[in-house]
């Protein structure tokens, strides 16, 4: 994987010539789902306004936007996105020649065909490739293939966010992005960077702490979200639910699952808010499983300079319920 700089050369805005060196405390930055801007307030100086673009409980995949919403992207100085795989409704637009100058993707396949400069390798592995189910859709959805230009389960999982090593790399992409703005306080980004840093770490160390009982767990996944933090905290995953939420799975796939579920060690099923509740319940009716919810898109969590690490607490607290003593059924 690979996590870029999209061609990024941004321009005076009329804010910018009218108040000149007072730009920056001006600068409205537009992120597309809640977890990056979490990142961008973290590191963003005091004043920048941040707004996200995706509402809470719909798909990055397959959002429609309002005509509100497409303004919101031409008053805004730096989009911020993680790319095609994940946000497929921004992808002609974020590539253009309208926005694409303002905007960055922390994920772009393109460069693979040697396109974009500014490249930072994060990882090398390659994980499945899955999306989120639209909150308001998703009965009828659920059971149905709903024909994406993406391939599911071939190539990244696009949720590079929920992963704290990954998450650094993005915020030093956010500075570099926020530094290159005409009235840029560089040296106040380069504070607030540190500083998440070291909070980051910090958490890093206090979730590692709480997350030692839950190494014998045997954790299950509605889809494959929760690798990446699973697999950064050495976390025991030992299957999936649907390897495509898009999709109902095949009674083979079913069965397999049931059958782990049936031989785990304190079986615990990690369910995500955007899904059907009653269909992953049908699947393990009769078994005798742990339910816990925990919530990739940081439904909840406030947008503030802290917000990331609460976030990354949110997932945390959320593996903890997965404990017998925790458990809930």
């Amino acid at each position: 994987m690979r996590i870029i700089n999209t061609a990024f050369s941004l321009t005076l805005s009329a804010s910018a010539l009218m108040y000149g060196s007072t730009v920056f405390a001006d600068t409205r930055v537009l992120a597309s789902i809640k977890p990056l801007e979490l990142l961008v307030r973290a590191i963003a100086t005091e004043g920048t306004q941040t707004t996200t673009l995706v509402p809470p409980g719909a798909s990055p995949h397959n959002y429609s936007m309002a005509p509100s919403k497409r303004r919101a992207l031409e008053n805004s100085d730096v989009i911020f996105w993680v790319g095609p795989d994940m946000e497929t409704f921004l992808t002609r637009l974020l590539t253009g020649s309208e926005f694409g100058e303002r905007s960055v993707a922390f994920i772009d396949e393109s460069t693979n065909a040697g396109a974009n400069e500014d490249v930072s390798s994060i990882q090398d592995h390659e994980d499945t490739h899955h999306t989120h189910e639209d909150h308001g859709h998703e009965h009828e959805h659920e059971h149905e293939d709903h024909g994406h230009e993406h391939d599911h389960g071939d190539g990244e999982d696009p949720h590079i966010w929920v992963d704290p090593h990954m998450a650094l790399t993005m915020a030093e992409t956010i500075r570099d992005a926020l530094a290159r703005l005409d009235g840029a306080d560089k040296q106040a980004l380069d504070r607030n960077l540190s500083a998440f840093e070291s909070s980051i770490a910090a958490k890093e160390v206090e979730i590692r702490k709480q997350l030692e009982p839950v190494q014998d767990i045997s954790l299950f996944a509605y889809h494959s979200a929760f690798t990446r933090f699973a697999e950064h905290y050495n976390l025991k995953v030992e299957g999936v639910l649907t390897l495509n939420p898009e999709r109902s799975p095949g009674a083979r796939h079913i069965a397999e699952v049931q059958d782990s579920l049936r031989s785990a060690n304190h079986p615990c099923l990690l369910t995500e808010p955007q899904f059907n509740r009653q269909w992953w319940r049908s699947i393990t009716e009769g078994l005798d499983v742990t339910f816990s919810t925990w919530d990739p898109l940081a439904t909840d969590i406030e947008a503030t300079a802290d917000g990331y690490a609460a976030f990354q607490q949110s997932i945390a607290d959320a593996v903890l319920k997965c404990l017998p003593e925790n458990a809930q059924h």
